[in-house]
């Protein structure tokens, strides 16, 4: 067996062990009240829409369907600035933990919407092949071994839903996760990081569309 294939093999190996790892941190977080959510939800909605899948841009991801777990913990991580996003940590000032445990349900509650691919044949096949095979050779597990294969992710490990997300929203954060400006994967032992180092930009743009198509 090769290096690579060696080093590639121990790194898909120690995703389970920081799946259940991360899995016990997230299940400490409290569930929200959807109704109280709602409530809490009239500013958000300027941004990312009444329904939380209209985005006002596309770098901005869609809310509705994600993953409450995901989505209550990332919230927490802009109100501290340890996910530096400025315009985020503002809106959420003043908000305390159980505000925001309720803006994550309000928003999971929600249907996400469906996207469609647009990528030629063959990047279309490209990227599917690294979604559901991954790129041993370069140490780049299956993305569906964690997001699913319809991209719902796993709410109770705290995977977030990533289809429907537009394609530009998601190629920023494989490029943020890539060059180290993304680090809220931590509590996964830097997993996003260590499989986004494998991918070129043309492989990143590829999966970034077939994405945004799965449901």
């Amino acid at each position: 067996m090769s290096v690579r294939k060696a080093a590639a093999k121990l790194r898909i190996g120690t995703l389970g062990a920081a799946v259940l790892l991360g899995m016990s941190s997230v299940q400490a977080l409290a569930a929200g009240d959807v109704q109280a959510g709602k409530a809490q939800s009239i500013v958000c909605s300027s941004c990312h829409g009444q329904d939380g899948a209209s985005a006002i841009d596309p770098s901005y991801p869609q809310l509705a369907g994600q993953n409450e777990r995901y989505l209550a913990r990332q919230l927490k991580m802009f109100q501290s600035g340890e996910r530096d996003v400025a315009l985020m940590t503002a809106q959420l000032i003043g908000k305390s933990n159980q505000d925001l445990d309720d803006l994550a349900a309000y928003y999971a509650s929600l249907p996400a919407k469906a996207a469609k691919a647009t990528g030629s044949d063959t990047e279309i096949a490209l990227a599917q092949r690294i979604y559901k095979g991954g790129i041993a050779e370069k140490g780049v597990a299956a993305c569906s071994s964690c997001h699913g294969p319809n991209g719902a992710g796993n709410a109770q490990a705290g995977f977030p839903r990533v289809s429907g997300q537009s394609s530009a929203y998601t190629a920023a954060q494989l490029i943020a996760y890539r060059e180290g400006n993304r680090k809220s994967d931590e509590v996964f032992g830097g997993m996003m990081r260590g499989v986004s180092k494998g991918l070129s930009d043309r492989e990143i743009v590829a999966l970034s569309d077939y994405i945004s198509g799965l449901n």
